[in-house]
């Protein structure tokens, strides 16, 4: 019969084991620091020179870009057919210097200017579509049950569209409306898309 250890024994023999090698371990720490100071004091100074940079990264206020708040629209006299700003937000047709259509409406519409260019002359810019609002639609109507409207048919409830040379108004998000929006920011032969311009 052999002589087995006891598991408590075992259990004892194998901490004081590890507690020695921990201690070894810092002792020969303790003596690579003791025989190296200026290395040690480099590594000091580069870990409290990490540690300030961090801080000033962390406590730099963020930059915020300045975003351009434009207060005007770009608008159409059915009129005199010329180009004139108003005060952004308003429901066209609007009223304007040169009175009301020969049909007895106001004669103001709202106009979509775009260029290629980012900051165009008047040369480089052009009335895509002109707009109004729908009498019989509202931008607000709910959806229908069915399929999900697209941003550019969304868009298009409640607003009449139609380009310079057309006579008759369509809804904006009738296929016919679509066709004005997609065409209007289409893609030109060399593969650029035009920007709304914002007037000043």
């Amino acid at each position: 019969m052999s002589f087995e250890i006891p598991e408590w024994l075992k259990y004892d023999i194998q901490r004081k084991r590890e507690r020695l090698g921990r201690w070894w371990g810092e002792l020969a720490a303790r003596k690579w620091a003791n025989d190296n100071p200026a290395f040690v004091m480099a590594i000091t100074g580069a870990s409290v020179l990490l540690l300030l940079v961090v801080i000033v990264w962390l406590s730099w206020p963020e930059y915020v870009p300045e975003v351009a708040e434009y207060k005007k629209e770009w608008y159409y006299d059915l009129n005199t057919s010329e180009l004139f700003t108003a005060k952004k937000g308003l429901t066209p047709p609007i009223e304007v210097p040169s009175g009301p259509l020969p049909t007895g409406g106001p004669a103001g519409v709202r106009a979509y200017v775009l260029s290629y260019a980012d900051e165009p002359n008047e040369a480089e810019r052009f009335i895509a579509f002109l707009e109004i609002a729908d009498p019989n639609g509202a931008n607000d109507v709910p959806d229908r049950p069915g399929p999900k409207l697209t941003p550019a048919r969304r868009w298009g409830k409640g607003r009449l569209l139609r380009r310079l040379e057309d006579e008759q108004w369509v809804p904006g998000d009738s296929p016919q409306g679509q066709a004005i929006f997609s065409e209007a920011f289409g893609s030109d032969e060399t593969g650029e898309r035009p920007s709304y311009y914002q007037p000043k």
